[in-house]
């Protein structure tokens, strides 16, 4: 986590894997967030990929490695606790969407309360199409979309690209390409400028509507998925 003038910048940071998603990226995730939440210098918080890409999604060289990562048996867990931060931020959100977020990689980048897209950049929620469910996108997209929107994304399972993603309501801006991460910043810096606490006060009000703790919210959604984590993971 990088942090200047009240932006904390939180980076998927495995650019040689296009920031694919194991064990320690989740563990990082998770304490960068809870850092950046307690931070009284932090003012809004920008999520994005190291490298140029935001994520492709989980690490299948990882999860199908031998010998087995120490960090597997405990990855339905570590996950939980990345999401579980992402829900719990009380800062503003905003997330930098270059090239691509694939899978579990779109549900990072649907958690954020604004998602900037460059113009060919793309989200997929594909888990359809291989016959699993997808509980965390699912559980982002029931929370900021109405239906049309998400059956869209999970039961077409196909790329959506940066002016449909603006279209449907769940990106806010789109960029040419090598501008999404400048105007990101420059939208970040303005939101840094305005008092402190007022937007985490909003957004507290806002989720109030909900009524539920995250891990109550991301329960409902856990019995959508009709398989473990770990044994489609490695069989793919």
């Amino acid at each position: 986590m990088e942090v200047q003038d009240h932006i904390a910048e939180v980076i998927l940071a495995r650019p040689e894997r296009k920031n694919a998603i194991n064990g320690p990226l989740g563990l990082d995730l998770a304490a960068a967030l809870k850092t950046a939440d307690t931070d009284p210098a932090v003012h809004v918080v920008l999520l994005r990929g190291d490298g140029g890409a935001f994520c492709s999604g989980i690490d299948l060289n990882a999860f199908n490695a031998d010998p087995v990562p120490d960090w597997l048996p405990d990855f339905p867990s570590i996950w939980r606790s990345a999401h579980r931060s992402l829900f719990e931020c009380r800062k503003p959100l905003v997330c930098a969407l270059e090239r691509y977020a694939i899978n579990g990689g779109a549900a990072l980048a649907l958690a954020a309360d604004l998602l900037f897209v460059g113009r060919t950049a793309w989200l997929q929620i594909g888990e359809a199409r291989l016959g699993m469910a997808a509980p965390y996108n699912l559980a982002w997209a029931s929370l900021r979309l109405p239906e049309s929107a998400i059956a869209r994304l999970v039961f077409m399972a196909d790329r959506v690209s940066g002016p449909e993603l603006l279209a449907l309501g769940i990106a806010h801006r789109v960029a040419d390409d090598e501008d999404v991460l400048t105007q990101t910043r420059a939208f970040c810096a303005e939101v840094a400028s305005w008092p402190e606490g007022g937007l985490s006060r909003i957004k507290s009000g806002i989720r109030a509507r909900l009524g539920m703790s995250a891990d109550d919210w991301f329960d409902r959604f856990a019995g959508s998925n009709p398989v473990p984590v770990k044994p489609p993971l490695r069989q793919r």
